[in-house]
């Protein structure tokens, strides 16, 4: 397991921080996702050999207005 925190950019409420959750856990090979308003971030324990960190960007960016960070 691999546990990273990635720079999410567009998210402004507590429905925004759901939506980015969400849309990582619905990846496959992602445990958990933790996203913090206030420092615009997003925390995530995923399995680095089932998942990529673009496979987690491309869930964010396609979720809506949001732009997870590499």
């Amino acid at each position: 397991m691999k546990k990273s925190v990635f720079a999410v950019s567009g998210m402004k409420c507590g429905h925004c921080k759901i939506t980015v959750e969400n849309a990582l856990k619905t990846v496959s090979g992602v445990v958990s996702a933790d996203a913090n308003l206030a420092d615009a971030d997003v925390t995530v324990e995923y399995d680095d050999s089932l998942v990529s960190p673009s496979q987690l960007k491309e869930a964010v960016d396609n979720s809506g207005r949001f732009e997870l960070n590499l």
